[in-house]
């Protein structure tokens, strides 16, 4: 049997597996004591904190998890605040991008949490809209309390390097002033290995390239978050500081057969990442309980590389490719809305917004097969006019006016609709001199009907617009193929425009013994981004990101979480996922349809709370449903395949209120793979050339050991 099929048996038995939970968890009957509360308005769910005293949490985010069917967004992305979001502190939003509310989770104390609450529906109260339920973390108001959250970490790597790491969190309340402040300094050391087996079109071998990649990195970081209350005022600050500096050592053996001696090269890349962010907040209330709140975001992300590249040889080394590349991103965000109620069952938002986002980048490209003068600047090699590129600014400044009105038809019915006008300027400078306009009207209808207590149905409709990458503006370096040591930049690349269609329907069980939900989307996308022909030598192919046309794309999301009660384990939680996706779209460059997104994926997780122990254990297997996608580049086209990834552990409280966790990562040592076809002239028309058989073993196994306590 093939390691290929052996990958695809492999996957196989994940998506029955996760299939066949899902089918039990649909059938599984709810025998469950209380764990919840119901809210006056009866599409909230509130858990106290009573609720999570059996389970010993450390913080607020041990408490999130415990809840059946909840999953949080990561931090913000794209440029701008927006409305959108899932979670709240003390039903506030949190001005931040890279210090983001969900990140603040892990660093409060859970002694300082009231309770939690589970919004499903919408609401103009909230200070975020569009998600499918939020998350509101209430905190305790105790006049005055304080607490310092303490976590030390080691973690053992497949090749036997220990990371340690630690963080060290403080908040509190003292009168109507909130704080809280943390330090955190961050393992990410990772090694990895890759083989790579290269053939020619009659599947003879060419080479066989193995890697030996090694990433010495641990990430510092410093943050806090202020606030104060004033009779109908509310201010807050945030500020936060990383430094992610790190260099990347990689040694590579390219064995050709027939050759005796195989050929050694050895690649350092040194980053230089750093960046700081500042945000704030001011809402006042009105005597008639409207609000006005204002948000401002600044922050200031540096990303530097240099990577050089050696040939061993019997004289020592010599070196032929040097790469400097060099980003600044900053960005300035300010958000004015107003609230008000309209009626009983009608309340409105106001709400403008003006980011400013600027990039600077520049690259330097130097190798010794070049015609030239070496330069210094090219790290004593000769420039590769084609690709350097001194200097590049590329400039958006944007603004937002939005209106939401959200409509509470009936006890059971309500309707939020969102008109957004969206006004931006990108100006490009350097290389490239221009500017473009763009105008955009984003309506949306999101409407929710709670068939019963336990049962709602939700459905939207949305236009979307999405954000252009700048770094796809300009020339960047090319990580991803060696071949390939820089990417082109396309000035004249447009965003995707989009009619988005979702249909919702969540059943939580009875008794807070699950929840059961089935979501499909359609997407009608217009300029879909992808990679574009634009070379001027048909014997030299040069591709860049840009529009390829009109495509479609639509799945279904299935997700069962149920506690396994009906086993005599009220505390043991089942969850699963089938996630189905197909795509089209048509490829110039190959001249017809192909998918241009994944099929797909698959998890099942478990996790069993010993109460009476303090004890705590779980898992979970997850697999991408491979086949059928591919990366289509202007010579290349790249199909991925990855085996199934499996994570367990074990958490137990002991010693006066320490908590002790092991975990494993990458249980099975999976490995990612791709299969690259190269091709003499354009992928869809050219003649094969080369087949590569590639597969890397991500970080290996990795053990780590977690200790945590508050005082």
């Amino acid at each position: 049997m093939t390691t290929r099929q052996h990958r695809g048996q492999s996957i196989g038995k994940g998506l029955r597996l996760s299939a066949l939970s899902f089918a039990i968890a649909l059938t599984i009957p709810s025998i469950n004591i209380v764990h919840a509360q119901t809210a006056p308005d009866e599409s909230t769910v509130v858990y106290p904190a009573a609720f999570f005293a059996q389970y010993s949490p450390v913080s607020a985010n041990d408490m999130v998890t415990r809840i059946p069917g909840v999953s949080l967004s990561s931090s913000s992305s794209g440029r701008g605040l927006g409305s959108g979001g899932d979670l709240l502190i003390d039903g506030k939003r949190l001005a931040g991008k890279d210090n983001s509310a969900s990140t603040q989770l892990t660093r409060i104390a859970a002694d300082q949490v009231e309770r939690i609450e589970l919004i499903r529906g919408s609401s103009g109260t909230l200070d975020v809209r569009g998600a499918a339920q939020v998350v509101n973390v209430v905190l305790k108001d105790a006049g005055r309390r304080s607490s310092v959250s303490v976590e030390v970490s080691a973690d053992r790597h497949h090749d036997g390097k220990y990371d340690p790491g630690a963080t060290l969190s403080y908040g509190g309340q003292a009168g109507d002033l909130s704080y809280l402040f943390s330090i955190l300094a961050d393992p990410k050391y990772n090694n990895t290995d890759r083989t790579e087996y290269s053939y020619a079109p009659d599947l003879s071998l060419n080479e066989i390239v193995t890697e030996e990649s090694t990433r010495d990195q641990k990430a510092y970081e410093f943050s806090t978050n202020l606030g104060y209350e004033f009779e109908r005022d509310r201010i807050q600050l945030n500020a936060l500081y990383k430094d992610d500096a790190h260099p990347v050592y990689l040694d590579r053996q390219i064995a050709t057969p027939g050759v005796s001696l195989p050929t050694f090269e050895r690649e350092l890349t040194d980053k230089d990442i750093y960046n700081w962010e500042i945000g704030g907040t001011h809402e006042h209330t009105f005597a008639d309980n409207s609000r006005f709140q204002f948000l401002f975001v600044v922050n200031d992300e540096t990303d530097d590389s240099v990577r050089e590249r050696f040939r061993l040889g019997s004289n020592g080394e010599d070196k032929n490719l040097y790469l400097e590349s060099n980003k600044r991103t900053r960005e300035r965000i300010g958000q004015g809305t107003y609230s008000w109620r309209l009626s009983d069952t009608q309340d409105m938002q106001l709400g403008l917004e003006r980011a400013q986002t600027i990039l600077d980048t520049s690259l330097f490209y130097g190798t010794a097969t070049a015609n030239g003068v070496a330069s210094p600047m090219y790290g004593g090699l000769v420039p590769v006019r084609s690709a350097s590129n001194p200097g590049s600014t590329v400039e958006e400044m944007r603004y937002e006016g939005f209106a939401v009105h959200n409509w509470a038809l009936n006890d059971r019915m309500t309707l939020e609709s969102t008109l957004l006008y969206e006004n931006s300027t990108i100006t490009q400078t350097g290389v490239v001199d221009r500017s473009r306009d763009f105008e955009f009207i984003r309506p949306k209808l999101d409407y929710r009907f709670d068939v019963t207590d336990n049962l709602q149905f939700r459905a939207l409709v949305e236009r979307r617009v999405s954000q252009l990458s700048f770094e796809s503006f300009t020339a960047t370096t090319n990580d991803d193929d060696v071949d390939k040591e820089t990417t082109a930049g396309n000035p004249d690349l447009s965003q995707e425009k989009e009619l988005y269609y979702e249909t919702t329907l969540e059943y939580r069980l009875p008794d807070d013994g699950g929840v059961l939900t089935s979501r499909f989307f359609y997407r009608d996308i217009d300029d879909v981004i992808g990679k574009v022909n634009i070379s001027s030598d048909p014997n030299k192919p040069v591709s860049a990101t840009g529009n390829l046309g009109n495509g479609q794309r639509y799945g279904i999301y299935l997700d069962a979480s149920t506690r396994l009660s009906f086993l005599g384990l009220p505390d043991a939680v089942l969850t699963t996922s089938v996630n189905l996706f197909d795509s089209y779209v048509y490829d110039p460059i190959l001249g017809e349809d192909r998918r241009f997104n994944s099929r797909g994926n698959t998890s099942i997780g478990f996790r069993h709370d010993v109460t009476s122990l303090g004890l705590n254990y779980g898992f979970t297997l997850s697999s991408d449903i491979d086949g059928g996608q591919m990366d289509v580049d202007v010579d290349t086209i790249e199909r991925d395949a990855s085996e199934p990834s499996l994570s367990l552990y074990i958490s137990k409280v002991a010693f006066n209120n320490i908590t002790f966790r092991l975990e494993s990562n990458n249980t099975l040592n999976s490995d990612s793979c791709y299969e690259r076809l190269r091709y003499n002239g354009l992928s869809g028309y050219g003649t094969l050339r080369e087949i590569e058989d590639s597969c890397t073993r991500g970080s290996g196994r990795k053990v780590a050991l977690k200790i945590r306590t508050t005082f």
